[in-house]
């Protein structure tokens, strides 16, 4: 398994921008494909954006298409969700997430990854 550490979420107005980061420890980070996800208050988790072992594959959710961009640095071990203009419905718990893959794999479902961070918090206040 892969030790996942989130950061960067925090309160924000609409409109706003904020950059989350996730760094892995554990297996070579450039063997998994990595995964953001997010639950609100009330709701289940759901995928937000996924992205392959070398970067040159992205998938999104509809909602966020436009607005949010995945990128990997395997220098650095790391993952990133820019998240621009922020809406309030954006609020949630944001979760890295990473499994075992080769290729060009990525994958939109929880079922997929066999590691998760503790999750940070996003606040889009309107």
């Amino acid at each position: 398994q892969v030790q996942l550490v989130e950061s960067g979420g925090g309160l924000v107005q609409a409109g706003e921008s904020l950059r989350l980061s996730c760094v892995a420890s554990g297996r070579t980070f450039s063997t998994n494909f990595m995964g953001w996800f997010r639950q609100a208050p009330g709701k289940g988790r759901e995928f937000v954006a996924t992205i392959s072992l070398s970067g040159g594959m992205t998938l999104y959710v509809d909602s966020v298409k436009g607005r949010f961009t995945i990128s990997r640095d395997n220098s650095k071990n790391t993952v990133y969700l820019q998240m621009n203009s922020l809406k309030p419905e954006d609020t949630a718990v944001y979760y890295c997430a990473a499994g075992r893959g080769s290729g060009r794999y990525y994958s939109p479902y929880e079922y997929s990854y066999d590691s998760w961070g503790q999750g940070t918090q996003v606040t889009v206040s309107s």
